[in-house]
C-alpha cells in the first residue's frame, strides 16, 4: 500500500481527521519520515489498528498471526515458492474449507492460484500484516549453516550471501545483537533474543577474512585496521524496511569479533504501559515528568531497557509547545519534533560538549544518553537546576545506591538535592509464551523445597505459578518478548534532606520503603502472580531483598 492509499483508507474510514492528515503530512515531510512511521509516532494509530482498517478495506476478517501463529504443519501445506511469492499462509483447513492470511486479498489470480493446491475447498481470506506472514516464513528456513554450505558450493559471492542470510535470520528471530565470534577452525555465530544468547550457526574460518573486511566497508570503517577497536553503522533493507545496525569491531586471539547491534524500530510502538509500568509506578513517573525542571534519573545495566523507557517518556512529553532536545551514543531512532544529537568522538563531540551546548538552545526537556564522569553530572545538574527538565540513564545496581554514586563522583549534596525528582532502577524478564503456558500449584512444602530462597515471600498455602513448555511460537524456549521490572525512589522533602547528610545506600533504602517505595524484586513477584513471567525468570535477573 502507498502513502496515498493509506491516506485514502484513514481519512474514509475515519481513523484520521483530514486535517489531522495535513498536519501529520507536514511533519512527514519535515522529518523525512514516512506517513505510516509519522501517523504511529504521533498516536494517531497504532500497528495493529492500522492492520484492521487495510483488513476492512478489503472486507476481509483481520487476523493477528502474532496471538494465533499457525502450525509448520499449517504453513507447508503451501509449497516455499508459492507462499513467498503470493505472501500467503494457511491459519485454518478442513475438508470443506481453508483459511488463507495474506497482505493483500486483491492480488490478480490469487483464488485461482490458491485453488491449484486447494481445488476442492472454499478459499476463505483474511488480512494480516506484511511483518506477521514473514514471520511465519521462519518454518521454511533451513539452518544457517545448510544454506552457508549451499552459499560456499555455488561459489557466489560468499561473503556479501552469508551477512545477508545471517541479518535476515536475525531480524525474523528479533534479535537485539549479532555476536561473530572466531574461534581457531571456525567462526560462531550467536543471536542475542529476549537478552538471551542462542547458537545459531558456524562458519569455515577461511571465509572469515572477507566478512570483517565487508562489513567494514559497509560500516565505512577501515579495512587495514586490525589492531584497535573500531566502531561504525550501516544498515539492512528488505521488503521496504529498513534496520539500522551498530557495528562493533574488536582484536581478540583468534581474530576480529564483531557485534552487531539492531537497533529497535519497535520502540515507537511503545507506552508507558507496554514497557511493564504499574499504575502506581506509572503515576509516579508521570508526575515526576509534569514538573517544570529536575531530574529523572534511570538506572541499570547495560541491556536493561533504561533507552526504551526515556523514549516512551518522551512519547507522551513531545508536543510542538515544548523544546526537546537529546544527546545520545547512539541514537536509535528518530523521533519526530525532538532535536537529536549524535555524539561523535571522531569529531570531538562528546556527551560533556553537546551538553553543554544544548543548555544555550533554549530548552525545555533535554536527555542525556547517559551520564558517564563528573563533568556530565555536573553540568546536567546544573541545567535541572536553570529551569530544565533533564532525563538521563546511569549505572547502579539499584535506586538507593545511585545517590551515594553521583555523591561519590563529586556532586554537591545541595545540588542533588534541590534538582534529583525521581530514580528508577529497572531489569528486562523475558514473558513467558501465552500459547504453551501453563499453571501449576504449590503447596507452602513444594516451594520450599522448589524455590528455598523466596518460599517465605508467598504466605498462601497453596501459591499458583506459571511456566511454559515451549512450543514453535517461542521457538522451544518458553518466552517471548521482553518486560521491564521497576522500582522507583522519590525525592521527598525527607529525602532530600537525608541526601544533605552525605548517606548511604542502606539510610536511603530504609527511608524510601518507610514512604512506600517497594524492592524491584516485590515488582517482579506481582508479575509472576499475574502469569507475565515465571519465577525461575525473576531469579534469573534479580535478587531476592533477604539476600542484599
Amino acid at each position: 500500500m502507498d502513502e496515498q492509499q493509506l491516506k485514502d483508507l484513514l481519512i474514509k474510514q475515519n481513523y484520521v481527521s483530514v486535517e489531522e492528515m495535513i498536519r501529520v503530512e507536514k511533519t512527514a515531510k519535515a522529518h523525512q519520515m514516512s506517513l505510516k512511521d509519522t501517523l504511529i509516532n504521533e498516536g494517531l494509530i497504532t500497528v495493529e489498528l492500522l492492520a484492521q482498517a487495510t483488513a476492512e478495506s478489503y472486507d476481509v476478517d483481520y487476523i493477528n498471526l502474532v496471538k494465533e501463529p499457525p502450525s509448520q504443519e499449517q504453513v507447508k501445506k503451501i509449497p516455499e515458492a508459492v507462499a513467498k511469492n503470493l505472501h500467503i499462509v494457511v491459519v485454518d483447513a478442513n475438508q470443506k474449507s481453508v483459511t488463507i492470511a495474506t497482505d493483500d486479498p486483491k492480488q490478480k489470480d490469487l483464488e485461482a492460484q490458491i485453488k491449484t493446491i486447494f481445488p476442492t475447498q472454499k478459499i476463505i481470506f483474511n488480512f494480516a500484516s506484511t511483518e506477521d506472514i514473514e514471520t511465519t516464513f521462519l518454518h521454511y528456513r533451513k539452518t544457517l549453516e545448510t544454506r552457508f554450505s549451499a552459499i560456499i558450493t555455488a561459489q557466489r559471492k560468499v561473503a556479501p550471501e552469508i551477512i545477508e542470510e545471517i541479518i535476515a535470520d536475525a531480524v525474523l528471530f528479533h534479535a537485539s545483537d549479532i555476536h561473530f565470534e572466531p574461534q581457531e577452525k571456525i567462526v560462531e555465530v550467536r543471536f542475542r533474543v529476549d537478552g538471551i544468547l542462542h547458537e545459531a550457526g558456524r562458519i569455515p574460518k577461511q571465509y572469515y577474512d572477507n566478512i570483517v573486511n565487508r562489513v567494514k566497508v559497509l560500516a565505512h570503517l577501515r579495512i587495514d585496521e586490525h589492531h584497535n577497536p573500531q566502531d561504525g553503522a550501516m544498515h539492512y533493507e528488505k521488503n521496504n524496511r529498513r534496520i539500522d545496525l551498530r557495528i562493533s569491531i574488536i582484536p581478540i586471539l583468534e581474530g576480529e569479533k564483531i557485534v552487531v547491534r539492531l537497533l529497535g524500530s519497535y520502540l515507537r510502538t511503545f507506552s508507558l504501559h507496554d514497557i511493564g509500568l504499574s499504575s502506581h509506578h506509572e503515576t509516579l513517573l508521570r508526575a515526576a515528568a509534569n514538573k517544570p525542571f529536575g531530574m529523572i534519573l534511570v538506572v541499570g545495566p547495560t541491556g536493561s531497557g533504561k533507552t526504551t523507557t526515556l523514549y516512551a517518556l518522551l512519547k507522551i512529553l513531545n508536543n510542538p509547545d515544548i523544546n526537546i532536545t537529546t544527546i545520545e551514543d547512539p541514537v536509535e531512532y528518530k523521533i519526530v519534533g525532538v532535536n537529536q544529537i549524535q555524539v561523535n568522538s571522531a569529531t570531538d563531540l562528546t556527551f560533556v560538549r553537546g551538553l553543554r551546548s544544548i543548555v544555550r538552545q533554549d530548552p525545555d526537556i533535554i536527555l542525556v544518553g547517559e551520564i558517564r564522569d563528573h563533568e556530565t553530572a555536573e553540568i546536567a545538574v546544573n541545567a535541572a537546576l536553570t529551569g530544565h527538565l533533564l532525563l538521563s540513564t546511569f549505572h547502579a545496581n539499584d535506586a538507593a545506591t545511585a545517590l551515594p554514586r553521583l555523591l561519590d563522583m563529586g556532586v554537591e549534596p545541595f545540588l542533588l538535592a534541590s534538582t534529583m525528582e525521581l530514580i528508577i532502577a529497572q531489569r528486562l524478564v523475558r514473558r513467558i509464551c501465552e500459547q504453551c503456558r501453563y499453571s501449576l500449584s504449590l503447596t507452602k512444602a513444594g516451594m520450599a523445597k522448589r524455590f528455598p530462597t523466596v518460599s517465605h515471600l508467598f504466605t498462601a498455602k497453596i501459591t499458583t505459578l506459571y511456566e511454559s513448555k515451549g512450543c514453535e511460537t517461542c521457538h522451544h524456549t518458553g518466552y517471548t518478548g521482553q518486560i521491564a521490572l521497576f522500582e522507583m525512589i522519590t525525592m521527598t522533602p525527607e529525602m532530600k534532606t537525608l541526601v544533605l547528610s552525605h548517606p548511604s545506600t542502606k539510610q536511603i533504602w530504609d527511608l524510601a520503603r518507610k514512604q512506600g517505595s517497594q524492592y524491584l524484586f516485590a515488582d517482579g513477584i506481582e508479575k509472576v502472580q499475574s502469569g507475565i513471567t515465571s519465577l525461575d525468570e525473576l531469579l534469573r535477573v534479580a535478587t531476592p531483598p533477604d539476600s542484599k
